[in-house]
């Protein structure tokens, strides 16, 4: 795994800093680096919030089409991602059966990378809150404390370190999808181009090293929040 990803990495690194600052300077690729990185981000969060609510619906609730809804979670690890991309155009494209057109839009980008990365948190979620003992929050319960006091202080904790894992390969695939997005965005420079669509334009423009040096980009990106959330995870745990 360490090879392909040291090639891509002295790929890069052949042209030296300069090939970076002149890389990073090009203001199409500055504007799909950001557009990328900042719809990555939001669509952790939701996430977050979302996957952890379905999460504890699955396991908590008990309800009729539970299992079908359980299947259906998994439909984005299951699909091609250009098969989703094709679904998506055609449910939110310009013939949407629900009348919602979001083709070619900033909308479709974050739509696209909320579906395909919905499952990360909830599927490392999931079976921390089906091994958690329920005794203690009954005991918590018998001493008082509320169900928003025992969540916070009981349940949580627990649950911190798979949300946070989950909400990093949410954003490490965000940042790097290609195949869900590339049919429903348009890839419309400046507007609704990321940084993957970017990579293959590079390459198949013969800039090898300049599809390098921002694949590189991405990946540090990656690390460093990766990186960042186990910091903070690390650290609220501590708090709790």
């Amino acid at each position: 795994m360490l090879i392909p990803l040291a090639a891509v990495v002295v790929q890069a690194s052949t042209g030296g800093w300069d090939g970076f600052v002149k890389v990073l300077q090009n203001p199409q690729t500055s504007a799909a680096l950001k557009l990328t990185v900042v719809q990555a981000l939001g669509v952790t969060l939701l996430n977050v919030v979302m996957g952890t609510t379905i999460a504890w619906v699955l396991v908590r609730d008990r309800f009729r089409g539970a299992a079908i809804l359980d299947v259906i979670i998994d439909i984005p690890f299951a699909l091609p991602t250009i098969v989703a991309g094709l679904v998506l155009l055609s449910l939110y494209g310009p013939k949407s059966p629900i009348d919602v057109n979001v083709a070619s839009t900033r909308a479709a980008v974050f739509l696209a990378l909320a579906f395909v990365t919905l499952p990360f948190v909830v599927r490392t979620v999931q079976p921390v809150l089906e091994e958690l003992d329920t005794d203690v929050e009954e005991a918590a319960s018998s001493l008082g404390a509320t169900r928003l006091y025992t969540f916070r202080r009981v349940i949580l904790p627990s649950l911190v370190p798979a949300i946070v894992a989950g909400a990093g390969m949410a954003f490490a695939r965000g940042i790097a999808e290609y195949g869900s997005l590339v049919l429903l965005s348009g890839n419309l420079p400046f507007k609704t181009e990321v940084a993957s669509v970017r990579i293959i334009s590079s390459i198949e423009g013969g800039n090898t090293a300049s599809a390098a040096v921002v694949a590189t980009i991405l990946l540090v990106i990656a690390l460093v929040v990766i990186v960042a959330l186990d910091l903070l995870q690390r650290r609220v745990t501590k708090r709790w």
